[in-house]
Order: structure tokens, then sequence, then C-alpha cells
């Protein structure tokens, strides 16, 4: 069976169909999924998701691009949110100086609350780092106890061999099948089976061969195939493996 680590199941571009998706995963041999809330209302419903199914749990937080949505309810909203029995990570949170470089402080002050909320509940975070690989790096250095993934990596061999060193996780999507993308056979190179997670970021970032449509969990053996034709290893090594993973990361007896 196989673990997708992250998907946004809680999207409007579920609205339509979610429960007939979700319902469908496991006959499909999806087995678990771990839904990140990005914000209040997908925090929420991704918190509702893990209590309806029993194949999907959640993670609670507030995504950098929710910059104006965050204030002094927020952190309060997630405390309360963790309690729930099926949350089991802080995230979606982290850096984007891809969409908003103006804010940059007020992002990290975000992380860095939304770090020690996690840290004060004895969970790990998922971790969103996109163009601002340094801050992100530097901010969760400065918590030598915190660990987690870094979602969809995209940093270099060199950040991921830091990060390894220290226990955390690299999570790997769609993009991984991409033609061009040297750099994630780059960053695969280093890092041993133990430390991936496999992730579909449904609905986005599809992989080959249909990128372009809407992702769901579905479409995780595309990546586990590329990720094992470049580790040298099946399939299915591929898919217990990363399973096996997840399930320590997030504290899951599966």
């Amino acid at each position: 069976m196989i673990f997708d680590t992250h998907a946004h199941y809680d999207a409007e571009q579920f609205d339509a169909d979610r429960d007939a998706v979700l319902s469908a995963l496991p006959e499909s041999g999806v087995g678990l999924v771990l839904d990140p809330g990005c914000e209040a209302p997908s925090s929420r419903l991704a918190a509702e998701l893990s209590e309806r199914y029993p194949h999907v749990y959640a993670a609670v937080g507030w995504h950098p691009e929710e910059w104006e949505s965050w204030d002094r309810t927020s952190l309060p909203l997630l405390r309360d949110l963790i309690r729930r029995p099926r949350v089991v990570a802080v995230g979606e949170i982290g850096l984007d100086y891809y969409w908003d470089k103006e804010h940059k402080a007020l992002q990290r002050e975000m992380f860095e609350r939304q770090i020690c909320l996690a840290l004060g509940h004895g969970l790990p975070v998922i971790v969103h780092d996109r163009e601002a690989h340094e801050d992100c790096l530097e901010t969760v250095l400065c918590y030598p106890e915190l660990r987690g993934v870094f979602h969809c990596f995209s940093g270099s061999a060199e950040m991921a061999k830091e990060l390894l060193r220290r226990g955390w996780y690299l999570g790997f999507d769609g993009p991984v099948t991409y033609k061009n993308n040297r750099k994630a056979a780059e960053v695969l190179a280093v890092t041993p089976l133990d430390r991936i997670l496999v992730e579909t970021d449904s609905p986005y970032m599809a992989p080959e061969p249909v990128r372009g449509r809407r992702n769901d969990s579905r479409n995780l053996p595309y990546i586990l195939a590329r990720i094992a034709g470049l580790k040298g290893v099946t399939a299915e090594e591929m898919e217990r493996v990363t399973w096996d993973n997840g399930c320590r990361l997030f504290g899951i007896e599966a």
C-alpha cells in the first residue's frame, strides 16, 4: 500500500467529488493520506476529513502565502485543532519568496511561532520552501530538536545533506518525473531510502504522463516508479520503504 504524505483534499478542486475520490483510494492501493491545512478553513476541514475517513490523517498550519489572514486568533485555533485525535503534524508552514518578497519578516514570524507550537506538542512539521532555501534552512537549524519533512524539496544536494544529517525527511512530488528536473536526481542520489517520502500535493503538480490535469493520490505510482529507478530498487520496495518512513515520522501505527 502507498502513503501519500501530502495531499490537499480540503481544496475547492475536490468540492464536486471529494467523497468519491477519497472513498476510492484504498481499493486503488493508497492506504494512507496526510492532508495538511494552509489556514483556518483548510485546517479545520483537513481535521474533519481525518475523522471521516479511516485512511486519512491531518496536519494543521498557516501557509506563508496566507499571511493576510494570520492574526491573534490563529495560534489559539491551531492549538485547539492539534487536540483532535488524528492531527499528527503542524503544516503546511514555511517561507515563500516566489509570490511575496514584501513580507519576509512576517512570514518568518509565522514560521517560528508555528515551529514553537509543534515543539510544544511534540509534533513534526511540514515545511514549504519556495525560493527561500537559505532562510528556511537557517530557521530550522535554530531548533536542533525540530524534525519533519521539507515538502516538495527543491533545494540543492548540499542543503539536502545538511537536513539529512540532522534527521529530516525530504518529500518528492510530480516534478521528479519531469524530464529536465536534474536537481531532483542529484538530491535523490544523496538521500538514503529511509528519508524519502512520496507526495502528490494534490490537486496540484500532477506527474508525467498526466501533467496538467487535476492530481490525486492514485497518480503516486508514477512518482514511485521514477524514484525507484533513480535509486536502483523496485517500485514495490520503494512503496514499502516510503510507507514505513511516513508512519515513522508521523507516529502512525498502520
